[in-house]
């Protein structure tokens, strides 16, 4: 034991609920801290992510934005060819508001949404003084750290899930739904249609959950949350301002920012996998590099507060 973790031991052992632990406990068996503890865990954390206003004005935030679409089209009607494809396609079918939502939220309120959360994972901890109260029960570093991580990675799911849902709903009602037109040009039926939707959903938390990595990583470098928050806004601000330079052409397909559109391939008939793939993998490599990153810094670090 390190004299960190030395220090951070109270003088009787809690287990994960915080109540004192058994003798059998006090001896190095920790029974509590095992799948139900886990659990625990994990629901305590998002339930404290979701208790936050900041988060909840979030969600409202991003849940505004397909009903302010598609209620801009219902009033003053198709943008025409000026506006982006999806946009053009919603008076159409209610479907393509929880589309065009998706497209443009993934843009930056998305990921400030990611950045939210992930900043406050560590550094809101250390903030505030609970970080050290959580290492005195007995919960190792990294299992922390794995929930932390979970919890970025289930907020980014709810996120996206929620801007697709509140679309379709708002489109169904403004608009109707049926058959969906895929950028091929062959329509498909409605139920496929919203698997489809389901799947551009899971690609895009899948490019969020290797954005919260990074912001994981950030978070364990400050106690300050809003530093980390900030430093991961600019990381996806820098991507997508170097993303459109074309001399750094030889850069650009190790952008995750720049994998995030290929989720239209999603939306073709027959789909067309291959950039999503790279997409994937890209995230992944994203993923395995920064939360280990985040791990080496967490778990060697002095936890002071």
């Amino acid at each position: 034991m390190s004299p960190t973790d030395q220090k951070t031991q109270p003088s009787e052992s809690l287990d994960v609920d915080g109540r004192p632990a058994s003798a059998g406990e006090r001896g190095g068996h920790t029974p509590r801290v095992g799948l139900q503890g886990f659990g625990r865990l994990l629901t305590s954390e998002l339930l404290l992510i979701l208790r936050r206003k900041r988060n909840v004005a979030g969600l409202v935030l991003l849940a505004l934005v397909p009903i302010l679409l598609a209620g801009a089209i219902k009033i003053w009607g198709n943008p025409g060819p000026r506006g982006p494809d999806f946009a053009s396609m919603m008076s159409g079918n209610g479907l393509f508001v929880a589309v065009t939502a998706l497209s443009v939220e993934i843009t930056i309120l998305l990921p400030l949404a990611i950045a939210m959360v992930a900043g406050d994972s560590i550094a809101g901890e250390a903030n505030v003084g609970t970080l050290r109260y959580l290492l005195t029960v007995p919960v190792r570093r990294t299992r922390l750290l794995v929930v932390k991580y979970l919890a970025i990675c289930i907020g980014a799911l709810l996120a996206t899930s929620l801007v697709a849902v509140v679309g379709i709903a708002i489109g169904a009602a403004l608009f109707g739904l049926g058959p969906l037109v895929t950028l091929s040009g062959l329509p498909i039926d409605t139920v496929p249609a919203l698997g489809r939707i389901a799947l551009v959903v899971l690609y895009l938390t899948a490019g969020l959950c290797a954005l919260g990595a990074i912001g994981l990583f950030l978070s364990t470098l400050t106690e300050q949350p809003i530093a980390a928050m900030v430093g991961l806004v600019l990381i996806v601000i820098m991507m997508g301002i170097l993303g459109v330079v074309p001399q750094l052409d030889f850069l650009h397909p190790w952008f995750i920012t720049d994998h995030w559109s290929a989720y239209a391939d999603l939306l073709r008939e027959p789909m067309e996998l291959s950039n999503i793939r790279t997409g994937l993998l890209l995230d992944a490599g994203y993923v395995v590099v920064f939360t280990l990153a985040a791990w080496a810094r967490f778990t060697s670090k002095d936890i002071t507060s």
